[in-house]
């Protein structure tokens, strides 16, 4: 579907036409079809955030965030933002992370170096 932009004044102008038809007629398999194509499988099992490397990582340590990024010289943001699941870690983020998980004493005395 292409994108179309409008503006306000556009948008108003013209009221937005709705195929009933269309809609009644557009089966399920169909509608799951499409949002695979968009990128998004409804079917797709949801993350599990209790699974968080990071989080995990962060607990064996005990500490907090500001603590576990100055440890690992990781941006607080970015820290958080893995946390709370609005982003991935990268490969060499991850590695760090399971080191950490793995021997959490051992590495972050390593880190504190």
């Amino acid at each position: 579907m292409a994108l179309v932009r409008k503006n306000l004044r556009q948008l108003g102008a013209k009221p937005p036409v709705i195929n009933t038809e269309l809609m009644k007629t557009t089966s399920a398999a169909k509608i799951r079809r499409q949002m695979i194509e968009d990128g998004d499988d409804p079917k797709a099992a949801l993350p599990d955030y209790r699974l968080n490397l990071v989080r995990e990582a962060r607990a064996k340590l005990a500490m907090t965030q500001a603590e576990m990024a100055a440890l690992t010289k990781i941006p607080l943001a970015t820290l958080r933002n893995w946390e709370q699941g609005r982003t991935a870690p990268d490969a060499a983020a991850k590695a760090l992370f399971k080191l950490i998980v793995h021997k959490p004493k051992e590495n972050a005395k390593i880190l504190q170096r």
